[in-house]
C-alpha cells in the first residue's frame, strides 16, 4: 500500500510503499524516545522524497551511521536513515498523513540496541517493504 507522510509546515513530502497494516517500531533509545519517533522501515526503493531536499537538515551522533533529518523549518523529523537499515529509511509513523487508524505499534529495546539490532535489519530488505 502506498503511504504519504510530511512535516509539520508541509515543506518535506514523502511517499511509500509498506504492507497493510501499517506497523511501526517505538524505540526506547535515548533520540526517538525523546522525539517520539515510530519507526516504519523501508527500503530505498519503497521510499520516495517528493519535495523538500533542499529545506532538510542533517544530524548524526555516535557512530555517525544514522542520519537524521529533520525540516529547517518546522523542526519535525519526517524521516531518517537508521543504523539497523543503513540501505533504507525510517519515516516517522507520527508524520503520515493520515495516520491510519489501524496502525500497530510494537515495542523495540533501543536502549539495547547491540542486542536487538538484527530484529529489525530483515525490514529495510528490497522483497520486504514493512512488516
Amino acid at each position: 500500500m502506498l503511504v504519504y507522510a510530511s512535516c509539520h509546515c508541509q515543506a518535506v513530502k514523502i511517499e511509500m510503499e509498506t504492507d497493510a497494516p501499517v506497523t511501526a517500531y517505538r524505540c526506547n533509545c535515548s533520540i526517538c524516545d525523546k522525539s517520539g519517533f515510530l519507526h516504519l522501515i523501508a527500503s530505498a526503493a519503497s521510499f520516495k522524497l517528493l519535495k523538500g531536499e533542499d529545506n532538510l537538515a542533517c544530524y548524526t551522533f555516535n557512530t555517525g551511521v544514522a542520519k537524521h533529518y529533520f525540516c529547517k523549518t518546522c523542526g519535525m523529523r519526517p524521516f531518517y536513515i537508521p543504523r539497523s537499515n543503513p540501505d533504507g529509511f525510517s519515516v516517522n509513523a507520527r508524520c503520515l498523513d493520515p495516520i491510519p487508524d489501524d496502525l500497530i505499534i510494537k515495542p523495540f529495546d533501543g536502549r539495547n540496541w547491540e542486542d536487538n539490532a538484527h530484529a529489525l535489519q530483515h525490514l529495510g530488505q528490497e522483497d520486504n517493504p514493512g512488516d
